[in-house]
């Protein structure tokens, strides 16, 4: 007799179903109003063991032999502190292998999973892989759901480019039907997008979006770890599915071995699905507040200058600082960050890295007296740490034991004239631990920018299975090490920045306040690494630099202060040395952004004209609530002065600058949408605000040729 339990709320509701001859697997999803049935075929839980593989052979995370003779055993259900959760107990009798799936739940139409493996049996069991969760895209309505066409979105990323998304339709060139219905078999081609080492989003998110052409229905999933991680969607014989994991013996040569009554648990993944692309975003937007780490600076982030960015660049002393200081104070800021190169004696700090001991040539007076300046203007004082890194040169080096850095065949990994430490070790984690507590109590530190800028590879073979298994262990710890100084110091801030975004994942995202978007520094780059950066993480999160210079135009400055209004400001730049003009101007942006503070920290964004191209002539994103709808949008070229907004409404107000040439805005009946125009010839940047109210207000384009008007 088949078993079908319900679980979850008035948000979303899974449908699990399994009988005595089949493994359980989600059946039916059902939020937001759409209803999406999946066809039989992809188990709950599918381990790949080096003696149990697929059946057919392939690379896939799915369609284990394992997988399909595991039985329910239980299921149960519990709820505290707003937190729902629903454990389905299986288990393979004859190889004795129980897999646990834990379901969590929030206030949103989202779900969390993770998976852990316990080897009950008497044998060994050595795992290759495990998928946090795999389901079907599924049908919605009577389409049967290996016809339902749907389009697949994903973003490529790297240093300076961050957030590039595209799309391909299922089926497709990269998901061709090859008449396996003859053959009976499924396909085996392993189409999948992997990340390797540390920088957990260098080359690609850890996220996506599947919609389905004929209906709007959108998936979109996360995969929350800052190693190693792996997310497939492909076609079987069944449809369209998609699966999320860790690190892979395929991918990473990752392997893990279980004794009898050990147990492996995956790393978390999260799934929403949504009526449309802006319902899915809405629900991952509110299941990533939901699950953030509490923090006084959730509601209200604070403003934030810093020194690097086309300013200092690296190179802070007393005299460069204080003038800086005392505008950034002027300007309104509430934190000033002193950046990378504050403990630095010889002028070539890179590979001496690792001590964190105040340069003493750089601040005569001490760098305590250029820290009680910002304090008395009432900023909180900020310095920049790059803690899992030691340089060959410092004496740190030689001070650790060998066994605290990452190793492969007993030598230290050197990347980029850097060790990297091993936070598995004791004495790792105790050498950052003693230099947060000592610049947090010796100088009242406030804010952390925490960077990192190597990727050290694999991991370590050191007391490993395998270097993959080794450098998760090591991402556990760290994260373990995070949370235990935000649990000794649970008012300090913490800045994520891996250069730039390298490292931008939920598993990072969940436990510090803000995130670096890019280290890029041409400012007419900028514009779609900011807007596409609510989509990876929170908009009061997404902090975009904002560099005004007193060379540019008061256009071009506007331009730059309006990137840092995209998310959290983010504010740099030489404050000290711009006339009256520009000065304003930038405190006039510095008031924008306490204005939209209230309105940031409880939006979620969309894009009206289609998630950014690279070379877009225009950008636009939108921040909505329930009230209110605002746009940041840049004009790149002039020679394309006017854009089609879909869905926006009027009157509008144009919040920053108001110091400058209003753009022109008029209705476009015809298209149920508005037209800007920026009337000024040159490169130009708004940020404007109109009433959401309206249930077409800011409908999320996909595409990014919608409106241009030429």
């Amino acid at each position: 007799m088949t078993e079908r339990l319900r679980w979850g709320s008035d948000d979303l509701t899974l449908t699990l179903e399994w009988d005595e001859s089949s493994a359980p697997r989600i059946a039916e999803v059902a939020a937001d109003g759409v209803v999406v049935t999946m066809p039989a075929g992809l188990p709950l839980a599918d381990p790949i063991t080096v003696g149990a593989g697929h059946v057919p052979a392939s690379g896939r995370l799915v369609h284990g032999l394992l997988g399909r003779d595991v039985r329910v055993v239980s299921a149960s259900e519990s709820e505290q502190d707003g937190r729902r959760e629903l454990r389905i107990v299986s288990r393979h009798e004859e190889a004795g292998l129980e897999l646990v799936t834990t379901f969590e739940a929030w206030d949103a139409a989202a779900v969390r999973v993770t998976t852990t493996v316990t080897n009950r049996g008497e044998r060994v069991h050595r795992l290759r892989s495990l998928p946090t969760f795999s389901l079907y895209a599924g049908a919605t309505g009577d389409v049967d759901a290996s016809e339902e066409p749907w389009r697949l979105h994903h973003a490529r990323s790297e240093w300076l480019a961050e957030g590039r998304w595209t799309s391909d339709p299922v089926p497709g060139d990269r998901f061709p039907g090859i008449a396996e219905e003859l053959t009976g078999h499924n396909p085996r081609a392993d189409e999948a997008v992997a990340s390797s080492g540390t920088w957990s989003t260098g080359r690609a998110l850890p996220m996506g979006l599947l919609v389905s052409e004929a209906t709007g229905a959108t998936w979109a999933w996360q995969v929350e770890h800052q190693g190693e991680w792996r997310w497939e969607v492909n076609r079987d014989t069944a449809g369209p599915y998609l699966a999320t994991s860790g690190p892979t013996d395929a991918d990473h040569g990752w392997l893990a071995v279980l004794e009898p009554g050990e147990s492996f648990t995956t790393v978390p993944a999260a799934f929403v699905l949504g009526r449309d692309v802006d319902a899915a975003v809405a629900q991952l937007t509110a299941y990533r507040r939901a699950t953030r780490r509490a923090h006084v600076d959730n509601a209200r982030p604070s403003i934030v200058f810093n020194d690097y960015m086309n300013t200092l660049n690296g190179d802070p002393t007393t005299e460069k600082l204080e003038p800086l200081i005392d505008a950034a104070a002027a300007a309104g800021a509430e934190t000033f960050c002193i950046d990378a190169g504050w403990y630095d004696d010889g002028g070539d700090w890179w590979d001496s890295v690792g001590e964190w001991m105040p340069s003493t040539t750089r601040f005569p007076g001490g760098l305590g007296r250029v820290i009680e300046r910002i304090k008395g203007h009432g900023m909180v004082a900020g310095l920049w740490l790059e803690p899992e890194v030691v340089g060959v040169r410092s004496p740190v080096a030689d001070t650790l034991p060998a066994e605290a850095f990452l190793q492969r065949a007993g030598e230290r990994i050197v990347e980029h004239d850097r060790y990297h430490l091993d936070l598995r070790h004791p004495a790792a984690r105790a050498h950052l631990d003693a230099t947060v507590d000592r610049l947090v109590d010796e100088f009242g530190v406030g804010f952390f920018k925490l960077d990192y800028n190597v990727n050290p590879g694999t991991g370590s073979d050191r007391d490993a299975v395998s270097a993959a298994a080794a450098l998760l262990d090591h991402n556990r710890a760290h994260l373990e090490w995070l949370d235990g100084v935000l649990d000794r110091h649970p008012e300090l801030v913490l800045e994520s920045c891996s250069s730039g975004a390298m490292r931008a994942d939920h598993a990072m995202l969940s436990r510090t306040q803000l995130q670096s978007t890019s280290d890029q520094q041409d400012f007419l780059l900028y514009p779609p690494i900011a807007a596409a950066a609510p989509l990876a993480m929170l908009p009061e999160q997404a902090a975009s630099w904002a560099y005004p210079q007193a060379h540019m135009t008061l256009e071009e400055a506007a331009f730059c202060l309006v990137t840092g209004l995209a998310g959290r400001f983010y504010l740099s730049g030489y404050l000290n040395e711009m006339d009256e003009a520009h000065t304003a101007l930038v405190d006039e942006a510095v008031a924008a952004a306490r204005t939209l503070r209230p309105h940031l920290v409880g939006s979620t964004p969309f894009w009206p004209i289609g998630l950014p191209g690279w070379d877009d002539p225009w950008v636009v994103l939108g921040l909505r609530t329930e009230a209110s709808a605002v746009l940041v949008a840049w004009n790149r070229d002039p020679a394309v002065p006017e854009i089609s907004i879909p869905g926006a409404a009027g009157p509008i107000e144009q919040i920053f600058p108001q110091s400058l040439d209003a753009w022109g805005v008029e209705p476009d009946a015809g298209r149920e949408s508005i037209v800007l125009r920026n009337p000024t010839g040159s490169v130009s940047a708004r940020v404007l605000h109109y009433d959401a109210s309206s249930p077409t207000s800011g409908v999320t384009q996909l595409s990014t040729d919608v409106g241009v008007r030429r």
